[in-house]
C-alpha cells in the first residue's frame, strides 16, 4: 500500500475527495473485511512450486470462465456465471455490436447516421469474432481493424492531474484518420506501411527476423497534415475479460506501481490517470493500448464516435471526429432525429447494452496447465521477471449488482500499468500521463487462441510481431533485461516459455 499512497501523492493534488475518485467509487462495492484481505494476500502470493499448476489456474476468469471451444467463436460467449435473467441483455448487446450502420439518408431510421467519415460500419468489423485486429497484408488489403491516431503538441492539461502530457487533435483530420466516407464524400486518406527487416541472432545460432514498420498518410484528401503531427498505429485488441479488469480494485493495481523503481528491479510501472468523460473526475485508466480510458462505457462511446462517427450521450456531436475544417463532413446529413433514440444515433440504452455485452465476454479456460513443458515455461516466466509486469492474478471487488464479476480470482497476466518499452516500440505520441515510449501491459489471457479466433498470429500494438517470439524480442526499456535473457536461452527452454504463453 505504500506504493499506492506514494503514487497518489506524486501524480495528484492530494485532496481526500480526489484520491477517492481512483477507488472505483462508480461501482457498487461491498468493502473487504480484514480477514478477507489477509486471505486474498495469501492467494495472490507468487508460487513456490512449479511442478504442478496452482489451484484454479485453469479458470482464468474465475467462475465466469467458459469451456475453451475449438472454433473461432471461443471469445464470443457470455460469462458462465451470468444469471438467466441477464442473458437477454447480453444478446441484445451482441446484436448492437454486430449491427451494420448506414449513412444518412436511409430508409432504416434505426440504423442510419454512419460517418460521414469512418473506419468501420460495425463494432464487429474491427473486433472480428471479438478477437484481435491485424495490419493489412498488402497495399490492397483493407485497414478495417487498424487505424492511425493523430495529434499535435499543445493544449491545456487538467489542473487535477500532475504530469499530464497535453495534446491536441490534428487541426484538419482530428484524433484519428478515417479512411472511409459516406457516398459522395472523399475519405480523409489512407494509412501506408512499409517494413524494414531487422535480424536478431539468438544464442543457439539461429536468427529471427523482425520487421520494423514506418507509417505515413497517403492521399490526404483535405490538405496536408500539420508538420508536428504525431502518428500512432493501433490494431484492435481482443475483447474478453474486460468486465473483470474493470472490477479489480484500483488500490490493488496501484500497489504494483513503482514509478521511481524504489525496489531496484528495473521495473517502474506507472498509473495512467485520465479525466473521465462520463463522471468528470480523474480516474485510473485501464482500457486502451495506453490505458487512456477509465471505463468500458467510455471506451465503447469513444469507438462509436471515432470509428463510426455515431453520436452517444458521452459524445453527442453527430459528425464524430470531423473537425471544423472538414465542412463537407459537418454539413452532411446525419442520423440524429428529434424524438427518436433521445435524438442521438446511439442512445443511452443502446450504449449500455453494448457496454454490458463487452463487460461479459468470457475468458476461455486454460489448456494444458499440467503439461510438464508448460510448467517449465511458467517457471521461466517468473525467473525472467516477466511476471513483474504481466502480473498473473488479482481478486476482483465484491460487487452488489454485477454477480458475474463479483469477488473472482482472475488470471489476466497484466498489471494494467504503463511501462517504458524502449525506443523500438515507441510511437512518440503522449496520451494523458503516458509518454511516447510507454504502453499499458496487455493482458495475456486468451493469447494462445489468437490464430484460432482471429485467423492470424500478429501481436503488439501495431501487429508488427508475426508470432509470440517476435513479440518478446521487440521488448525493450524496462523489459530489455528479460528480452536479452530470452535470447540467451537454450532452444528447449525458449520453446517451453512459448508453450506456456500459448496455454494462456
Amino acid at each position: 500500500m505504500h506504493r499506492c499512497l506514494a503514487l497518489l501523492l506524486a501524480c495528484l493534488a492530494a485532496t481526500p475527495s480526489l484520491a477517492q475518485t481512483l477507488d472505483d467509487w462508480h461501482l457498487t462495492i461491498v468493502p473487504r473485511t480484514a480477514a478477507e484481505a489477509a486471505r486474498i494476500a495469501g492467494v495472490l502470493a507468487a508460487p513456490l512450486d512449479f511442478t504442478k499448476a496452482e489451484a484454479f489456474e485453469d479458470k482464468p476468469g474465475g467462475a465466469a470462465t467458459v469451456r475453451a471451444r475449438d472454433t473461432a467463436d471461443a471469445f464470443s460467449l457470455s460469462s458462465a456465471n451470468m444469471p438467466f435473467d441477464r442473458e437477454m441483455d447480453f444478446k441484445l448487446g451482441n446484436g448492437l455490436f454486430r449491427k451494420t450502420w448506414v449513412a444518412s439518408p436511409a430508409s432504416t431510421r434505426a440504423s442510419d447516421g454512419l460517418g460521414p467519415f469512418y473506419n468501420a460500419r460495425a463494432c464487429q468489423d474491427c473486433h472480428l469474432k471479438d478477437g484481435r485486429g491485424h495490419p493489412p497484408e498488402s497495399a490492397e488489403d483493407g485497414r478495417v481493424s487498424m487505424f492511425l491516431r493523430l495529434s499535435i503538441p499543445g493544449g491545456d492539461a487538467p489542473a487535477e492531474i500532475a504530469d499530464y502530457l497535453a495534446t491536441l487533435p490534428e487541426p484538419t483530420y482530428g484524433g484519428q484518420l478515417q479512411d472511409l466516407a459516406a457516398p459522395g464524400l472523399a475519405a480523409e486518406g489512407q494509412m501506408a506501411i512499409t517494413y524494414t527487416e531487422l535480424p536478431v541472432p539468438l544464442a543457439d545460432g539461429s536468427i529471427v527476423t523482425l520487421r520494423q514498420p514506418q507509417y505515413a498518410v497517403e492521399t490526404p484528401g483535405y490538405g496536408p497534415l500539420h508538420p508536428d503531427t504525431m502518428l500512432s498505429p493501433r490494431v484492435t485488441p481482443q475483447m474478453i475479460g474486460l468486465g473483470l479488469l474493470e472490477a479489480i480494485p484500483a488500490a490493488d493495481i496501484l500497489a504494483h506501481a513503482d514509478p521511481e523503481d524504489a525496489d531496484g528491479d528495473g521495473i517502474s510501472g506507472r498509473a495512467n490517470i485520465v479525466m473521465s468523460v462520463d463522471h468528470g473526475v480523474p480516474m485510473l485508466g485501464r482500457f486502451g493500448l495506453k490505458a487512456g480510458a477509465a471505463t468500458i462505457r467510455e471506451q465503447s462511446a469513444a469507438a462509436f464516435a471515432g470509428d463510426m462517427g455515431l453520436s452517444t450521450p458521452l459524445h453527442p456531436d453527430p459528425w464524430g471526429d470531423c473537425t471544423p475544417v472538414e465542412t463537407v463532413c459537418r454539413m452532411a446529413l446525419h442520423g440524429q432525429e428529434p424524438g427518436l433514440r433521445d435524438g442521438l444515433e446511439v442512445d443511452a440504452q443502446s450504449l449500455d447494452l453494448v457496454t454490458f455485452y463487452a463487460r461479459n465476454l468470457a475468458v476461455p479456460a486454460r489448456r494444458a496447465v499440467q503439461d510438464p513443458q508448460v510448467l517449465r515455461g511458467k517457471a521461466l516466466f517468473h525467473d525472467l521477471q516477466c511476471a513483474a509486469c504481466h502480473v498473473p492474478k488479482f481478486v476482483t471487488h465484491r460487487l452488489q449488482n454485477q454477480p458475474e464479476q463479483s469477488f473472482q480470482l482472475i488470471w489476466p497476466h497484466s498489471d494494467l500499468l504503463l511501462h517504458d518499452m524502449g525506443e523500438g516500440l515507441a510511437d512518440h505520441r503522449p496520451e494523458a500521463r503516458a509518454t511516447g515510449t510507454e504502453w499499458r501491459t496487455p493482458p495475456l489471457w486468451g493469447i494462445g487462441l489468437t490464430a484460432q479466433v482471429s485467423g492470424h498470429s500478429y501481436f503488439l500494438h501495431d501487429g508488427r510481431a508475426r508470432n509470440l517470439l517476435e513479440a518478446v524480442l521487440w521488448h525493450g526499456g524496462e523489459a530489455q533485461a528479460a528480452r536479452d535473457a530470452v535470447i540467451a536461452l537454450p532452444k528447449p527452454d525458449r520453446d517451453a516459455l512459448i508453450a506456456y504463453l500459448e496455454s494462456l
